[in-house]
């Protein structure tokens, strides 16, 4: 049985390093595709937080280790200038840079395949946009916004 294609935000990924209790699970359902992006959000949050003092020096080597294993098992999708121009340019909504730059890859990804991709995003803001422009969304309902977030 194929697996369903899902675009995974470093949000989803920053949960699941942090140990955060409403972490998305089962990302073993899906075949899964994120931009380059993504590995870099996700160690700057982890750098930022050990250096809040919230995760020990063998607690962030541990939390690199199991970063690199997810973002090789990964299909990673490289910013090009027309990632870069599309996300600059108008969306269905507010959306960050950042933020941008992964909704763009996944509709891009999308046009490009041929192929339906579900976003899967603890970003409300982003979950919000991604649906005004034609995405499914992973969890949706999106829960009630924490303080977790992938890049400030």
């Amino acid at each position: 049985m194929d697996l369903r294609r899902a675009y995974l935000d470093s949000s989803v990924v920053v949960r699941r390093l942090l140990r955060h209790p409403k972490a998305l699970t089962g990302l073993a359902d899906w075949a899964l595709v994120t931009s380059e992006l993504m590995e870099v959000e996700a160690l700057r949050a982890l750098y930022r937080i050990h250096a809040e003092g919230l995760l020990n020096p063998e607690e962030l080597g541990a939390r690199i280790a199991e970063l690199r294993a997810l973002a090789a098992a990964v299909d990673r999708v490289p910013i090009t200038k027309l990632v870069l121009r599309r996300a600059g340019g108008p969306l269905a909504g507010i959306l960050k840079t950042l933020d941008a730059i992964h909704l763009v890859t996944a509709m891009l990804w999308s046009e490009y395949n041929g192929e339906a991709i579900v976003l899967l995003t603890h970003d409300r803001q982003l979950a919000t946009v991604a649906r005004a422009s034609g995405l499914e969304v992973h969890p949706w309902p999106m829960p009630q916004p924490d303080n977790i977030k992938a890049h400030s």
